[in-house]
């Protein structure tokens, strides 16, 4: 017995594809156009004087625009395709916070959370901060690669590619003058021996 399903339900394989399939024929059918670079932003609006723009993060969305009708209008087709709920103004969103100063025409945006999680998860909460992200005597060589059966085994309970990763996120986001540092400890991102 074979079942074909009517609908997606939530948490199937192909359920992210299908909800993203059907966002995209709906944001196209009402005029607007993914970016070339990024196909989870659409932008709408013939001038720069009249964008209204949206930013898609899984199932997470963000509004932009000059005219708050338009962007009411968009709500609602949003909420009459789609269950949803508004949570109003935007103070963050995906590990980036928003501040806003409306008289001054002023946005800034902030990956402070982010970095203080980061620093929390991997203990180094307390470190110190330094002016260089990486001392002249710092040196890594394969010198410093496991040599033992113990050494691999008491390494692999160390979460590095895990921090290579969260920092490597922060580079591309807020912090490319941390790309050398982390480009040279990502070569040992599965070689790695603790310092004696």
């Amino acid at each position: 017995m074979v079942c074909k399903l009517q609908r997606i339900l939530y948490g199937l394989k192909q359920a992210p594809r299908q909800w993203y399939e059907r966002f995209d024929s709906f944001m196209l059918h009402h005029g607007f156009r993914r970016t070339l670079m990024d196909h989870c932003v659409y932008v709408k609006g013939a001038t720069i004087a009249d964008p209204i723009s949206l930013l898609l993060y899984v199932d997470d969305m963000l509004i932009m625009g000059k005219s708050m009708n338009e962007i009411k209008d968009l709500k609602e087709k949003l909420s009459a395709a789609f269950e949803m709920k508004d949570l109003g103004q935007a103070e963050h969103i995906p590990s980036m916070g928003i501040k806003r100063d409306r008289d001054h025409k002023l946005l800034w945006l902030s990956h402070k959370k982010y970095v203080l999680k980061v620093l929390k998860r991997f203990n180094m909460d307390s470190s110190k901060a330094v002016s260089s992200p990486l001392g002249t005597h710092f040196k890594m060589n394969t010198k410093l690669c496991p040599q033992t059966k113990e050494e691999h085994l008491a390494m692999q309970k160390i979460p590095y590619a895990l921090e290579i990763g969260s920092l490597m996120y922060a580079m591309i986001c807020i912090r490319p003058d941390i790309a050398y540092v982390v480009g040279l400890l990502s070569r040992f991102t599965t070689n790695l021996r603790k310092k004696q």
